[in-house]
């Protein structure tokens, strides 16, 4: 089950925040709900996979948020955030399981 918590977390912070931030107008606010996600799915990467590759996933998680910024220059910025919460969950479905 915890194969799948993972993506969901990771998409629901990138989505969320993005969607809080938009919402609110408060964008700390929606880097709190991207950093609690974030927190969340470290967690469970590391006792799933290991701290190295929870580290690792926890940068692809941060790379993807802000990679999600000029992508959104080219392609709007709810399809770069919706792009980049999928290929996030992708990472987290393959390398984010026990071995």
């Amino acid at each position: 089950m915890s194969a799948l918590l993972t993506p969901l977390i990771t998409s629901a912070g990138l989505i969320g925040g993005f969607k809080t931030a938009r919402a609110t107008g408060n964008r700390p606010l929606g880097g709190a709900v991207l950093a609690a996600a974030g927190g969340a799915a470290y967690s469970i990467w590391q006792r799933e996979a290991g701290t190295g590759t929870a580290a690792a996933l926890t940068g692809a998680y941060l790379a993807a948020f802000g990679l999600s910024h000029p992508l959104a220059k080219k392609i709007g910025a709810w399809p770069s955030v919706y792009t980049v919460s999928a290929a996030t969950a992708v990472a987290s479905l393959v390398f984010g399981r026990r071995r």
